[in-house]
């Protein structure tokens, strides 16, 4: 059956079996006195208004009301206030958009409403409250050069991308986070609400200290369809809904009055607003209720209400047929087109707008009483809220040098980092966060707790104590809770086990789409950078196996827009230190940093390492013959541990190949690598032959895929003599220098290749070269029987080499 058929439109869900007294539980309000008839006569006239114009759902966010998306941007290319009969040659070449959806993922609804509050034309003079700026809107939705059919950085007011479903609630509790006076009217539809990371960020008040941050108001939209078939909430009666958002901890209100909306949704939202006040009063005067159940509203309305009932004999208004155009045909077949005009003609524009001017009001725009509703003070409208686009606060970052450990030492990159976090935390204690899915102790970052605690209001440990750390097993909730926070001016860290940062790649795509479009949007001011730091790495897995062996995330930033992603590897506790300090202060980047949290050597002073991290990657001269010059083969690390054996293998051909002439290079910017101007950091092919030589052979050992590096130099001349390795999906819950040695990373491995490559330029190793890398690869054969033996690696296997 090629699609679900019908037998009524807005089909009930079917009785549930649950007693009858759970609907006690949900909250009974008088509807009667939110809102008088001067007030309900404008927000209807301007629901009539953003209807026609786009629908205006998501104008419940400020006017109270329900409604649908998107008719005359959808449709329309000319005759935008309905003046004449519709013709064929005022409809759109290309019918774009959604109807029946929910505000996020249809554009039109919150700019009809932008509009009419008249902020689009504060940030687009081309959009003009008036005649020829809604001509304009009209025209350019989903067309070249206009504003796309989903939500995005383009659109005022807005902190989150319109694409993907399943991160406005999680996003929402970010933004109001240390945001104590702001309220956030999360609109869910019940399409969204069926995505795993919406489920899980009904938990997201649970870190909500009254105190010290806003609320969020969640709404969920249930219309009972998505984009071809019910919604699960669809299908659930009141007592189910009632049940589910109960044992969330929330005080449910439902609203499902069609014929009396706009009443019951203005006397449920001043309800909800009444106990999120009450609420915060009590935690704000040193008496917190504990475990507050927060307001939640859940509106029924039929899918894509006021629109058409029927067409070709099957339902649309009430069905998932009116989800995006419902009159697909309307520019060629002559019934629908004159369904379109009826349809247009049913919201009344001559009395909505202002048809030929007056003394006051210009041709086209509102008529003045439907404006009653919009705040006078411009702050206080949606789109101008200062929040979504000029709130950025730099973080106060301490000199990273007084962190700094002592070169020749070994030092855990992570518990080094951990006490420069330790003091950011105290110098900014209402800008900054760590969002982490439960992995903060065991990926050594555990010295932040000395002076903050996890912020998690139901536990007794943890309330009220303004705690910096929000620990909760879901990355979409960490990742979606930083965005919040992040896009409303303050600066978040989010560390996690580098085989689970994957769980977010789309997520941290859809974001940095937002970033990209934000960076080219004039009115935009600066954010803080999304700051990733990934550890416990496959090459140090002591406690787990090979499901926790995954580098991919490296490639996924790598396929970001070059102006926002940076990806760093720092090779030892110093580089680190370096690297997030910078990580924190800049802006508008997508920043990964990628490290141990064991004890690793500590190669550079942190002077040493300063200048390191700024140039990118250079020669490591210590380990090198004669300081690198004239160098027969190059070696280069890429990672902590990676680099480690590369070190190691120069200190093997010091001793078993002395005339070999070897450079060795740490690249710590990964995005140096990358062919001249295809990223801001990527070296002149100058300076890369420079530092890697115009025709010697390079043998890198890459923390990631190879394939990432292979990807990343396409392009350089001559790069053919470049020779990649890294992790080659190999692995179990073994020793640390065994996972070297299944991966083809270890100091043997690269001592092998480095002997072959150089006999082509130094006659004394040709000699030797084949006796010699045979012997390398015959010691990777008996250190492993030794470790299958022993269970551990061979005594001293990790001390720093001395050359």
């Amino acid at each position: 059956m090629p699609v679900q058929r019908l037998s009524q439109p807005n089909p009930p869900a079917d009785p549930s079996h649950l007693p009858d007294t759970v609907l006690e539980n949900a909250v009974k309000i008088d509807t009667s006195v939110a809102i008088n008839d001067n007030e309900l006569a404008a927000l209807q006239k301007f629901t009539r208004a953003a209807n026609y114009i786009a629908a205006g759902e998501f104008y419940r966010f400020l006017r109270l009301d329900d409604a649908e998306e998107v008719i005359a941007m959808i449709f329309l290319k000319d005759n935008v206030l309905l003046e004449r009969e519709l013709t064929a040659e005022d409809i759109k070449p290309r019918l774009l958009g959604h109807w029946g959806t929910c505000p996020g993922h249809g554009a039109p609804s919150i700019l009809a409403c932008l509009w009419l509050e008249d902020s689009l034309s504060h940030f687009y003079p081309t959009y003009t409250r008036d005649r020829a700026g809604l001509t304009n809107l009209i025209r350019r939705f989903s067309a070249p050069g206009g504003f796309p059919s989903h939500i995005n950085a383009e659109t005022p007011g807005c902190i989150h991308e319109g694409g993907e479903l399943g991160y406005s609630l999680a996003v929402s509790f970010g933004a109001v986070m240390d945001n104590p006076h702001l309220v956030v009217t999360c609109i869910v539809g019940d399409g969204e609400a069926e995505t795993g990371p919406t489920a899980t960020a009904w938990h997201g008040y649970k870190f909500i200290d009254p105190a010290e941050s806003g609320a969020v108001l969640p709404i969920i939209n249930l219309n009972g369809f998505k984009i071809s078939n019910r919604t699960l909430y669809g299908c659930m009666d009141n007592k189910e809904l009632i049940a589910l958002f109960c044992g969330y901890g929330y005080q449910p209100c439902i609203v499902d009055d069609v014929d009396n909306i706009d009443r019951a949704l203005a006397a449920a939202m001043e309800w909800a607003l009444k106990e999120i006040a009450r609420i915060q009063h009590a935690a704000r005067t040193g008496h917190p209720i504990v475990k507050p159940r927060w307001p939640m509203i859940i509106l029924r309305t039929p899918k894509g209400w006021t629109g058409p009932r029927e067409l070709h004999g099957e339902y649309v208004e009430g069905s998932y047929r009116s989800h995006q155009v419902p009159l697909p045909e309307v520019k060629t077949d002559t019934d629908e087109l004159k369904m379109l005009h009826a349809w247009l003609s049913g919201y009344r524009p001559h009395e909505l707008f202002c048809i030929g001017g007056t003394r006051t009001t210009a041709d086209g725009a509102p008529c003045p009483d439907l404006l009653s509703i919009i705040p006078e003070d411009k702050d206080k409208r949606l789109g101008t809220r200062k929040e979504s686009y000029a709130a950025y606060q730099p973080l106060d970052i301490p000199e990273w040098k007084d962190f700094g450990v002592k070169k020749g030492t070994e030092a855990s990159c992570m518990k080094t980092i951990g006490e420069l976090l330790k003091q950011v935390i105290v110098d900014n204690p209402k800008t900054f966060r760590i969002f982490s899915p439960d992995e903060l102790e065991s990926n050594k970052l555990g010295a932040v707790l000395e002076v903050t605690g996890r912020n998690m209001q139901w536990d007794v440990a943890c309330r009220s104590q303004n705690g910096r750390v929000i620990e909760i097993l879901s990355e979409h909730t960490c990742q979606g809770m930083l965005q919040g926070y992040t896009l409303t001016g303050r600066t978040a860290l989010f560390p996690s086990y580098e085989a689970f940062l994957g769980i977010v790649q789309t997520m941290m795509v859809q974001y940095s789409k937002f970033v990209k479009m934000a960076s080219e949007t004039n009115w935009r001011e600066d954010v803080g950078s999304v700051n990733y730091i990934e550890t416990s790495t496959w090459a140090r897995q002591e406690h787990n196996g090979f499901s926790h062996q995954n580098p991919s995330f490296i490639g996924a930033v790598l396929n970001l827009k070059s102006k926002i992603a940076r990806v760093y590897l720092p090779p030892d506790a110093n580089c680190f230190l370096s690297t997030i300090a910078h990580c924190l202060r800049s802006k508008n980047y997508i920043n990964l940093m990628v490290g141990s949290k064991q004890p690793t050597s500590v190669w550079l002073t942190p002077e040493e390492a300063d200048r390191h991290c700024i140039a990118g990657a250079s020669v490591w001269k210590f380990a090198s013959v004669d300081e690198g010059v004239n160098p027969d083969v190059v070696l280069v690390g890429i990672g902590t541990e990676v680099t480690f054996e590369v070190v190691s293998a120069a200190a093997l051909l010091r001793k078993h190949a002395p005339d070999l002439r070897v450079r060795v290079i740490n690249v710590t910017d990964l995005m140096v690598l990358g062919p001249f101007g295809t990223h801001p950091h990527a070296l002149s092919d100058e300076d890369f032959d420079t530092l890697f030589t115009a025709d010697r052979t390079i043998i890198a050992n890459f923390h990631g895929y190879a394939l990432d590096i292979k990807g990343l130099v396409f392009g350089r001349p001559g790069i053919g003599r470049m020779r990649i390795d890294g992790y080659r999906e190999e692995g179990t819950t073994t020793t640390p220098f065994d996972m070297m040695l299944c991966n083809e990373t270890s100091r043997y491995h690269v001592a092998a290749k480095a002997v072959r490559a150089g006999a082509l330029f130094n006659p004394k190793i040709s000699t030797v070269a084949h006796e010699i890398a045979t012997y390398f690869l015959h010691c990777a054969v008996k250190d492993k029987e030794y470790i299958y033996m022993h269970g551990h690696d061979p005594d001293g296997m990790f001390d720093t080499p001395v050359f």
